[in-house]
């Protein structure tokens, strides 16, 4: 029992050492750092406590030689001042290594699996990235600007994504879109990344549909082609017919999808944290941003009941004949969508059947596919942000269809008025109208330099309404991002996926109509768009429902005016301005006036105790200490501790 005893009273000991510790810095210092030090603390008491009896002359070689009060308080200061400076280890811990940035023992030992298998695909990646000649730019040693020699770079970057697998070929096809934040030359390198892998064997491609069906296939299924439609490295797409014979596509997630762009999203989320903080190429494009927002917009894609959603939420706006498929919700779930086959071929496989239609008609499909998206964006606000030549379809009759909703924008009233100011003001060419539009888009940054940006947007329209721009109205678009970038605007993601829609739908109206004006087609567009939202019908019924929801004000107005003007009268009128009213703000006041009170003590007590110590008068309480540098020692302890809390609440991370 006596062998047993003394750990443990070692361990309780320690840990109220801790708890003291926690509470007199006044921060939640970590509980495997405060026992450990509690641990040394308490051991180390002994040794300090029997070292400085000898040394002041309390014990001596036949007993105690002063007065059990004097000893008491001698040595009382001397387990103070231990402890004291245990509490000014943890500080320094804190100081240089928070509490939280590293895991606890508890992590460690649960996550070693999931460590050991992130550390083997964090080394592959960085295999592949400096076999093709990045590291450099990883490790921020590069100190030219990446962006020369571009085109080299681009092609080693499109390589190395190419080769990380699924989950960095989309954040390379992610990348492509934000031609306002990276180079030409690397978003054109990146557009050229595809997604297609070889085809999963049938057996377990069945196995899923099995699993997300909850019963056989038999019993849903009349027919199912096992071999696939489509094989992307997320999912893949079969054709089958339901038992009440209707034609329908199976858009199956790959078994092993979604583990493997969990572990390899948390090392790009790694990745981009350390190389924001460490490369300046880094900072500047914001790149832990981008990653975040990309890691959102990926689980969604994987999540199939949102792509449900987008289908349901765009096919109720379409008002131009284009078709859509309808989702048999009954057999649909997360990982598997079943959906009426449409017929007709991509865009990017149908040069056959658009040679086959007249000039005329592929112009009136681009035309009708164009103001349909304008129309959804500035009108009804959901649109299909992913309109590459892949997913709309073409028939021999000119008739258009959509697929994979994976990818839909959503933009709210303000920001869609704002963006039907911006068209009508390119369609008058009012380069002053545009800024204000794209002011009021995407909200003024500070400093803004208007005049200069009033003249970089007219410039821009000039080069596009005379021909001169590449890429018609939506490479306007990507160059307008640009423009709005290098000024310092911040572009909102609903906003840049405006434009993104625009940029994707690009190649898909070249093909369907090589010949058309982009560029005019969109100001047509946007003019009819502009006059269907000016038009009286229309201001009528918007002024209608705004004073629909101001009408319980209104009623009210009255009895508040005829308040606020007899108090007027009778000299009852006052303001009340509460400066402070906020919590945050009186917390921030609370805190700075407490830090500043503690400093003001601390300093005061540590001058007091020089004073004391310093003093060579006196009584004896031992025989060789006097009393009043005993004092001066209590008042530098309480000193030192009101410092060592300052100095812990200035460098924790959660004291602002």
């Amino acid at each position: 029992m006596v062998d047993l005893f003394a750990p443990l009273s070692l361990a309780f000991t320690a840990w109220l050492a801790a708890i003291v510790a926690r509470r007199a810095l006044g921060i939640p210092v970590g509980w495997p750092r405060t026992i450990v030090v509690g641990m040394l603390v308490t051991s180390a008491i002994g040794s300090a406590v029997t070292s400085f009896s000898q040394f002041a002359g309390i014990v001596a070689d036949d007993g105690i030689t002063v007065s059990m009060p004097a000893t008491v308080l001698v040595l009382s200061l001397v387990v103070a001042w231990v402890f004291v400076l245990g509490l000014t280890a943890l500080v320094m811990m804190e100081v240089v290594v928070p509490t939280g940035t590293l895991p606890s023992p508890l992590d460690l030992l649960r996550g070693w699996k999931a460590r050991r298998r992130r550390t083997r695909r964090y080394a592959q990646i960085m295999k592949i990235v400096v076999r093709h000649g990045l590291g450099g730019y990883l490790r921020g040693r590069r100190r030219t600007d990446p962006y020369q020699g571009a085109g080299k770079i681009a092609r080693s970057l499109r390589a190395a994504l190419n080769e990380g697998g699924v989950t960095f070929v989309k954040l390379g096809q992610m990348l492509s879109t934000r031609r306002d934040l990276i180079p030409e030359q690397f978003a054109d390198q990146l557009a050229t990344l595809q997604t297609s892998a070889e085809p999963e064997p049938w057996p377990e491609i069945e196995k899923a549909i099995r699993t997300a069906l909850g019963k056989p296939l038999e019993q849903v299924f009349a027919v199912v082609d096992p071999e696939p439609m489509a094989a992307a490295s997320v999912a893949q797409v079969h054709a089958a017919t339901l038992l009440d014979g209707r034609e329908v596509v199976l858009k199956v997630q790959r078994p092993r999808a979604r583990a493997q762009v969990a572990a390899d999203m948390e090392i790009i989320l790694r990745l981009s944290r350390r190389l924001e903080r460490s490369t300046p190429w880094g900072r500047s494009l914001r790149v832990f941003t981008l990653a975040k927002g990309f890691a959102a917009a990926l689980d969604e894609e994987l999540d199939y009941t949102v792509e449900l959603d987008n289908l349901r939420s765009v096919a109720a706006t379409l008002d131009s004949g284009i078709a859509v498929p309808e989702v048999v919700e009954e057999h649909s779930g997360g990982t598997l969508l079943v959906m009426t086959r449409l017929r007709g071929t991509p865009v990017g496989a149908a040069g056959a059947v658009l040679a086959g239609l007249s000039v005329e008609r592929r112009k009136e499909m681009a035309h009708r596919l164009l103001s349909e998206v304008l129309r959804q964006q500035v009108r009804t606000g959901i649109f299909h942000a992913d309109l590459h030549p892949g997913n709309v379809l073409v028939d021999a009759d000119g008739g258009l269809g959509l697929l994979d909703f994976g990818s839909v924008g959503r933009l709210d009233d303000s920001t869609r008025t704002a963006l039907g100011m911006l068209l009508l003001a390119v369609d008058r060419d009012d380069a002053i109208a545009a800024t204000d539009a794209l002011i009021e888009l995407l909200d003024r940054p500070p400093g803004l330099a208007e005049r200069e940006l009033e003249r970089q947007v007219g410039q821009l329209m000039v080069r596009y309404r005379t021909g001169y721009g590449r890429g018609g109205s939506t490479g306007m678009f990507g160059s307008l991002l640009k423009v709005v970038h290098d000024y310092g605007f911040a572009v909102p993601p609903q906003i840049a996926g405006a434009f993104r829609a625009l940029a994707a739908l690009d190649g898909t109206l070249a093909l369907i109509s090589p010949d058309l004006d982009m560029f005019g087609a969109a100001r047509e567009q946007g003019r009819a768009l502009m006059r269907e939202a000016v038009e009286p019908g229309a201001v009528r019924a918007n002024l209608e429902e705004r004073l629909a929801g101001y009408l319980p004000v209104l009623q009210r107005l009255p009895r508040r005016i005829n308040h606020l003007v007899e108090d007027l009268e009778h000299g009852r009128l006052s303001v009340n301005v509460r400066p402070l009213a906020d919590d945050g703000d009186r917390r921030f006041l609370t805190g700075l006036v407490q830090q500043l009170v503690i400093a003001v003590l601390a300093g005061s007590a540590t001058l007091g105790s020089i004073i004391l110590i310093v003093a060579d008068v006196g009584p004896m309480i031992t025989p060789n200490i006097r009393l009043l540098p005993v004092i001066g020692g209590v008042l530098l302890l309480i000193g030192f501790l009101l410092a060592l809390r300052s100095l812990a609440l200035v460098f924790h991370p959660r004291s602002g």
